[in-house]
């Protein structure tokens, strides 16, 4: 008479997670790595709750309440906010002119010379040229870019707007050219050895498989210009941000509070926006 061993005795699960030693391992490289990262920024969170500072933090927010809502001040905000956006817009527009074409020229799915295997040198330079300067570009803050630009020609938008789009449009050139390069290869090769041109490849082969893609990192990217734009304002590049610099600077909290729920409306409606592109897209 045989007997057999009961499944739930076979298959009974373990009483204890038997990745728990690596899980405490990593936990604790991750603290000993971040230790002094933390150090070095004189990262101190409990200052927040000393008395000294506790106090006047708890009467600039509770200035936050009621907000601001006189009829003079909400037309000067709506002034400011269309202000910022077209700050914002304008320069991704400029931007674009920025990437777009050093997208084309410096992908390699668009190359003619490199259907061999092999780029030839002339592109192969072009190429690596165009990629450092995206480089370049991206790689200086717009608030640095403004803070020149304020000294060139003087307070106002044109300051964020051009530097808006110098930093942007080495973001957008970088990830434009990611995207292009993500995807199948053969359909823009194939007509590039049938004799169609870069554009012609770039428009039939390539954007419509990424059509949706850069749609939306290009609104994203929108969306986080109208954040940047707010920034410049602070150091006189004009829209929202500056006015938001004098209010702060008077401790009017109402006027703060209604810039902010403002500024949370134009990121909820960029999101939104970004929502019916890719849906209208897909």
């Amino acid at each position: 008479m045989s007997t057999a061993t009961p499944a739930s005795a076979v298959l009974a699960p373990p009483q204890r997670d038997p990745a728990w030693t690596g899980r405490l391992f990593w936990l604790g490289a991750v603290l000993v790595l971040l230790w002094p990262m933390l150090v070095a920024t004189e990262f101190k969170p409990w200052t927040l709750w000393d008395p000294s500072n506790l106090q006047p933090t708890t009467h600039f927010l509770g200035s936050f309440f009621p907000p601001a809502m006189a009829p003079d001040f909400l037309w000067l905000v709506a002034r400011e906010t269309w202000r910022t956006v077209a700050i914002a817009t304008a320069g991704i527009t400029l931007g674009l002119f920025i990437a777009i074409p050093a997208t084309l020229l410096s992908t390699r799915v668009l190359s003619i010379s490199a259907l061999s295997g092999r780029m030839a040198r002339g592109p192969f330079v072009l190429r690596q040229i165009l990629r450092w300067s995206l480089v370049v570009l991206r790689s200086v803050p717009e608030l640095v870019f403004a803070l020149v630009f304020v000294r060139v020609v003087g307070l106002g938008p044109t300051a964020g707007v051009l530097a808006i789009a110098l930093t942007y449009g080495g973001m957008l050139g970088k990830v434009y050219g990611e995207i292009l390069e993500s995807g199948d290869e053969h359909p823009s090769a194939t007509l590039l050895r049938q004799g169609s041109g870069r554009l012609q490849a770039f428009f039939y082969a390539v954007l419509p498989a990424h059509a949706a893609e850069l749609t939306s990192y290009t609104v994203y990217r929108w969306e986080c210009a109208i954040r940047s734009s707010v920034v410049l304002g602070f150091v006189g590049a004009g829209g929202l941000g500056q006015q938001m610099d004098s209010s702060m600077k008077m401790f009017n909290g109402g006027e703060v509070a209604t810039m902010l729920l403002v500024f949370m409306a134009l990121v909820a409606l960029a999101d939104y926006v970004s929502a019916t592109l890719r849906r209208v897209l897909a």
